[in-house]
């Protein structure tokens, strides 16, 4: 083979690469409990602009003069609230036997959707149902459908999508399930919200990433990895997710929307680290 033919592969190749390794056109996003609680909200969302964040996640708040506190804290540092992490859903979740517990769920929702119209926010992230000793998988695929179905109105009045998560709470344990249970609903305000650490304990996220495919709405970003027979996640890039195929099959689907860090909180230097690690995660190394 001619040396001008091998140049002309190598650089075919290398092209090849950077083409497959573009940099993917998602948003990175923090979550608010990520950062410094003994900073005022003005402070705190301005360290993560200054970290490289150019978006926030933020938690379910019922008092309203906090709400619009992180209002003028988000504008301020030209830090968009795209997404409100609701916060009921564990302690009484929607799939509950329990009437009163039901309606805290509800109440907590319609908070949760109310703040991402005041804040702009797109989507309200929810843990559907919670499968226990006392609560059945068919039981809470049946309650939790009926009472989001009651929340489609509000969502679609206020403009914001119900996003479901699948997390450890024995519920929507495959790919297959989730997106049928996405699919029940045959309505653009109940989407997925996807967790690519959450899955890596039963299955790999580049398949779950294709199989639920336009569905999802938006990611939470988190490693995992099984170490010393002990299950547990990971600072980023330090567990057993593959990443470049994480990487190809976000690209594959077409995904363009937004991605929150979901770890524990820390300092000016661990939020910069952790963004840099976001941007090789994004970047497909």
């Amino acid at each position: 083979m001619s040396t001008t033919r091998r140049t002309f592969l190598a650089l075919s190749a290398l092209a090849a690469w950077n083409a497959r390794a573009a940099r993917l056109p998602i948003r990175k996003a923090v979550l608010l409990s990520m950062l410094p609680r003994n900073l005022s909200f003005a402070d705190r969302l301005q360290l993560a602009r200054d970290v490289g964040f150019e978006e926030i996640e933020c938690p379910t708040t019922p008092d309203q003069r906090d709400a619009e506190e992180i209002k003028k804290a988000a504008e301020k540092a030209k830090l968009r609230i795209h997404s409100v992490m609701n916060m009921a859903h564990w302690r009484y979740p929607l799939s509950s036997a329990d009437p009163a517990a039901v309606a805290e769920s509800v109440n907590g929702m319609e908070t949760s959707l109310r703040n991402a119209n005041f804040w702009g926010a797109e989507t309200v992230l929810l843990v559907p149902a919670v499968v226990n000793a006392q609560t059945s998988y068919a039981d809470a695929w049946k309650r939790s459908q009926a009472e989001i179905r009651k929340l489609i109105p509000l969502a679609q009045k206020l403009k914001v999508i119900i996003a479901v998560e699948e997390v450890w709470n024995k519920f929507l344990q495959s790919p297959l399930e989730f997106a049928r249970y996405v699919d029940e609903f045959q309505s653009p305000w109940v989407r997925a919200y996807f967790d690519v650490g959450n899955v890596v304990i039963n299955g790999y996220p580049q398949d779950w990433i294709r199989t639920l495919g336009k569905r999802i709405v938006k990611l939470h970003i988190k490693d995992f990895a099984f170490k010393d027979r002990v299950a547990k996640f990971t600072a980023l890039r330090e567990g057993e997710i593959d990443w470049p195929a994480v990487h190809k099959a976000l690209e594959d689907i077409g995904y363009t929307g937004s991605a929150t860090v979901e770890l524990p909180g820390g300092d000016k230097d661990y939020l910069q680290e952790v963004n840099r690690r976001f941007d090789l995660i994004l970047s497909g190394v």
